[in-house]
């Protein structure tokens, strides 16, 4: 018979959830153009790549909407685009797709073609469709294990406090920075435990550029504009070290096309 204690924590996590469908069946009438802009936007939505036969560097991207660039007004705005600008020898393969979640990447890393910096951005989607975040923690250790199979360099880049996105309202905004806390919890060990790069951007509301931004966030609420993505690209330059890395690859011979 399952303990009092857990009894306990079954029946808040029903309230929980109960709590959150009764608010976002309030906020329908208030969200149902940005769901309908946010579809849109992924439907215009498309990855940006690069194949060069002599680059000095190979990347692999992996992850959600946010990998793909939605949101972003032209794929050279996304953060892949922004990545192609600033380093012009850097090959890119995307394979990110509108939707998935962390139990949808070891799909996309699939193979055995050895990478130098494999580069994923997912957990928004894990953390709004009310996911269990303990199986959620568990994927993620397994895709950050499989992502250092493919490549030494590993970064991790979940999107920042989806409960700060214009999009969503109290209380659902609350739970939503609730769960986008512990899921940057689980990215953050899984990453110390298989030496990758956590790259934070989680902030509180009253830190957040992000929260009821006109300028950084996209038309649906919900995405990053080509401004949010700008600061998640000077975000990733400040944490990764990746610019530095790649500056001392500048003299080395191309790879093999």
């Amino acid at each position: 018979m399952p303990s009092p204690s857990s009894t306990r924590r079954s029946h808040l996590k029903l309230l929980l959830w109960g709590a959150a469908g009764a608010a976002l069946l309030l906020q329908a009438g208030c969200t149902a153009g940005r769901m309908r802009r946010a579809i849109e936007l992924a439907r215009e939505s498309e990855p940006l790549q690069r194949g060069l036969a002599g680059p000095r560097a190979r990347l692999l991207v992996v992850g959600d909407s946010t990998a793909v660039g939605t949101g972003a007004s032209t794929p050279q705005t996304s953060l892949a685009g922004l990545l192609a600008k600033a380093f012009p020898q850097l090959h890119i393969e995307n394979r990110a797709r509108d939707g998935a979640t962390f139990a949808d990447l070891p799909r996309q890393l699939e193979g055995s073609e050895r990478f130098d910096v494999v580069l994923i951005q997912a957990g928004g989607n894990d953390v709004i469709r009310l996911r269990d975040l303990d199986e959620v923690a568990l994927q993620i250790d397994a895709v950050t294990r499989r992502a250092r199979e493919r490549a030494d360099r590993v970064l991790l880049m979940p999107a920042g406090n989806v409960g700060n996105a214009p999009f969503f309202f109290p209380p659902v905004s609350w739970l939503m920075t609730s769960r986008s806390r512990r899921l940057h919890v689980a990215v953050r060990e899984a990453a110390a435990r298989h030496g990758a790069t956590y790259i934070d951007l989680f902030k509180e509301r009253a830190d957040d550029p992000f929260a009821d931004s006109t300028t950084l966030n996209a038309s649906d609420g919900l995405h990053p504009s080509d401004a949010g993505y700008r600061v998640w690209f000077d975000e990733l330059m400040a944490q990764s070290g990746l610019r530095e890395w790649l500056a001392s690859r500048a003299d080395r011979a191309p790879l093999p096309g």
